[in-house]
């Protein structure tokens, strides 16, 4: 017995197929279907009924997992305990971040995170936030970065990351005349909005109370994932949409000018990390934290004077 076939018990738990567990692997399939015959033999047990599709694990099997990934995160936590020793921070984070904030840090403060500690190893997925909770909960993820406050979230430990400001991205020359924009003002008809279920939607609609425009052709059903599609389609077709401070940069000069400020208290959404508490890769989350926030500090468009901000549910 051994830790890889630990970790291959798992796997074929998780994907209950095992060409698809020895993918994940990186492993052949006979390979992997040998090292768990010889475990189910030197236990006498039987794991998987290999006659159902999808693979199904045994009542036995259900238990032994539970046990094969203690094991596992015992000796990834005397692992990471002798890193801390050696002073080398080190190990691998699975982490799932929603798709309106991984845009804008995984390409700059994330991979710098890992060029400095190249001994860590990051595992990212876009989710959204549901999911993020679920992945949690399953064991799937060791953290997830999503905007709080959030109802299903709180029984993970929360540390905010930033908050940024929420903005308007227009191309209506009414908006021009003034910098700051009054949500009462905003013709709701001309509104982007990205698919439901995604928490910078619901912020928006609690903003301004809005829906989904008419500047759509009658014949066309239309949802956007990320924030990018909505600003071509404001480019290309006209109308407003919400737009996060970090999107800012990302911006041409000329569309940086389509972006306006709404009237005070300014709308912001506040980012966190969310996992459970205690982890044996603590160390590892709380040295991100600390990296983005240092890195974001000088990258925020907009001074945060607290009475001048009001923060948005995303719920």
């Amino acid at each position: 017995m051994n830790i890889q076939q630990l970790e291959y018990l798992i796997a074929v738990d998780k994907y209950k197929h095992f060409g698809k567990a020895a993918q994940a692997c990186f492993i052949t399939q006979p390979t992997l279907s040998a090292m768990i015959q010889k475990f189910e033999e030197e236990l006498d047990v039987k794991i998987f009924d290999r006659t159902t599709h999808p693979i199904r694990t045994t009542d036995v099997g259900v238990q032994i997992i539970a046990q094969a990934r203690e094991v596992i995160d015992s000796v990834n936590e005397l692992k990471n305990k002798a890193s801390l020793l050696n002073n080398v921070l080190a190990g691998r984070l699975n982490l799932g971040i929603i798709p309106t904030v991984s845009g804008f840090i995984l390409p700059t403060e994330i991979f710098d995170f890992l060029k400095k500690h190249p001994k860590i190893e990051f595992n990212v997925k876009e989710m959204t936030t549901e999911n993020v909770i679920k992945a949690l909960k399953s064991g799937e993820l060791d953290a997830g970065i999503i905007a709080t406050p959030y109802d299903a979230a709180e029984e993970f430990y929360n540390d905010v990351i930033f908050n940024e400001e929420l903005l308007l991205y227009s191309s209506d020359e009414t908006t021009k005349s003034d910098t700051f924009v009054v949500p009462e003002e905003i013709d709701v008809n001309k509104v982007w909005l990205l698919e439901e279920g995604n928490c910078l939607r619901t912020q928006f609609e609690n903003i301004c109370h809005l829906k989904e425009n008419s500047l759509k052709p009658k014949n066309l059903e239309f949802t956007a994932s990320n924030i990018n599609t909505l600003i071509q389609m404001v480019d290309k077709v006209g109308g407003i949409s919400i737009l996060p401070e970090l999107g800012v940069s990302q911006l041409s000069p000329a569309q940086q000018k389509k972006v306006f400020r709404f009237r005070k208290p300014f709308p912001y959404r506040e980012i966190s990390i969310i996992y459970y508490k205690p982890t044996y890769k603590q160390k590892i989350i709380d040295e991100l934290v600390a990296f983005v926030r240092k890195a974001l500090k000088n990258k925020m468009n907009f001074d945060k004077t607290p009475a001048d901000f009001v923060p948005v549910n995303p719920q």
